[in-house]
């Protein structure tokens, strides 16, 4: 295969169909928060009904992504890339058309499952197809710009449900996907030559999935049903049960000293989540990294998007603009941010990035009943900017520098795993935690209450996660 460069026809297509396809993704992670309000005043959903509009979505996502990397490495990443496309914008289309709260979570758990096939394939695409010296500006770029679809997200989303409706979020989707369809034509075509003798490794994403789902039931359904019914506890009991199962079942399929056949001769299941990956210590604290930091965040975009309209007064449209400042940083900054990291290492950027948003999220406890925008809402959503403006690039290229590029594809995806389950468990168990339910989205005094509460949560798991990349020596990129 002939290497990219970014000065090309090519290489400039293909990133712009990784970024677009990807950046889609990630903005149906933030759009739809700044439009539950008028989603549970149209569909007469519950609280719970809007943490599963979100939840639903990002356990699916979270469950198949390592299996999207898996399918990918296998049959063709562009292949799998192009198919996942096309799932995620079909799903996006009965999303739109869903007539009650329950179809709704239904589509968002099928569009989580089309994001699982085209996000680490649009990474992977970017590793395996650049040539050494693009390599690391193309994932730069990649990144920022993916992290600037995430932020813009509630901007977007609020202009669409003020001017049109709260449906007009997922009909977006259809222009774009047709844009990254498009471009996808210059995309070269990459696997894994020994995935290719392997067989899935089934069991194991559906072990995944089940251990997720068990626990986002049980801590969504607490508040309401209470910690001792018959129901969360089913939810918990599946939860542990299929998590440890899933890590026993990769453990003895990540053995190593065997062939790509069994005794029998057959293709080998190869595990979805090698235990081997974990063996270094940069990746393993680069992903519990990722989850401290991406449940924080979240965490505190859902509360943020809410407290705005129903306790501050902001319109759809109000609450997206007061976010706006983080997309800017990060438009701006993306760039320069991945260029100080391959120049200084990241560990620096790692560690100060979550400082400044804890500091920013401190900041936004200012928010109540009676906000000013720009005493209360604009100074910690630059602090908050500045923080993910040094964080998001250097992260991305530290965990795909710490496993060799044939296993690009699966470590994408594990990182993607964690960032997206951390996220759906942060939503899903903050509201249980500061003791919020049924129709509190709606209820101003109940709302600020546990609003204030939760951001305090959040802003100790950032400071968490700066200590943990304290203590980690990444490579700033791979030649």
């Amino acid at each position: 295969m002939t290497e990219l460069r970014l000065g090309t026809t090519a290489g400039r297509a293909t990133l712009a169909a990784a970024v677009l396809a990807s950046g889609m993704a990630f903005l149906d992670t933030t759009i739809v928060t700044v439009a539950l309000p008028a989603i549970g005043e149209d569909l007469s959903a519950k609280l719970s009904g809007l943490q599963w509009t979100v939840t639903g979505y990002t356990l699916t996502l979270a469950a198949f992504v390592l299996l999207g990397g898996a399918l990918g490495d296998r049959h063709g990443r562009r292949k799998i890339f192009l198919i996942g496309v096309g799932w995620f914008t079909l799903a996006s289309i009965a999303c739109g058309l869903a007539p009650t709260i329950e179809a709704l979570i239904a589509a968002r758990i099928l569009q989580g499952v089309g994001a699982a096939l085209l996000t680490p394939g649009s990474m992977a695409i970017l590793q395996a197809s650049f040539a050494p010296e693009d390599r690391s500006k193309a994932i730069g770029a990649w990144s920022g710009l993916s992290g600037v679809s995430t932020a813009i997200g509630p901007f977007i989303g609020g202009w669409l449900i003020d001017v049109l409706n709260w449906q007009a979020v997922f009909f977006l989707n259809v222009p774009l996907a047709l844009a990254v369809c498009w471009l996808a034509r210059r995309m070269p075509e990459s696997r894994n030559l020994i995935a290719r003798h392997t067989r899935f490794d089934v069991a194991g994403a559906v072990l995944g999935a089940l251990g997720l789902a068990g626990f986002t039931y049980a801590l969504i359904a607490t508040p309401e049903e209470g910690f001792g019914s018959p129901e969360v506890w089913a939810g918990f009991i599946v939860g542990v049960f299929c998590l440890f199962t899933f890590i026993a079942v990769e453990r003895r399929r990540s053995r190593p000293g065997v062939g790509i056949s069994d005794h029998e001769g057959r293709p080998r299941i190869v595990a979805m989540m090698p235990m081997s990956l974990f063996g270094s210590r940069t990746f393993s604290l680069l992903n519990a990294y990722t989850v401290v930091v991406y449940g924080a965040m979240g965490g505190l975009l859902f509360f943020l998007a809410i407290q705005l309209q129903t306790v501050s007064g902001y319109s759809a449209l109000e609450a997206g603009i007061a976010t706006l400042p983080m997309t800017l940083l990060l438009l701006v900054g993306s760039g320069r941010s991945a260029a100080l990291a391959a120049r200084i290492g990241p560990r620096p950027q790692l560690v100060l990035g979550p400082i400044l948003c804890a500091g920013g999220t401190l900041l936004l406890l200012a928010v109540d009943e009676s906000t000013n925008y720009w005493r209360d809402v604009l100074p910690g959503a630059i602090v908050f900017g500045l923080g993910l403006t040094l964080q998001v690039a250097p992260l991305t290229a530290s965990v795909l520098a710490a496993v060799d590029d044939a296993y690009a594809g699966i470590a994408s995806g594990i990182n993607n795993a964690a960032a997206r389950a951390a996220s759906l468990l942060a939503v899903a168990g903050l509201p249980m935690i500061v003791g919020l339910a049924g129709a509190a989205y709606a209820n101003p005094e109940a709302f600020n209450a546990g609003y204030h509460e939760a951001l305090w949560w959040c802003a100790g798991g950032l400071a968490a996660g700066a200590v943990l990349a304290a203590f980690l020596r990444p490579r700033s990129s791979r030649s």
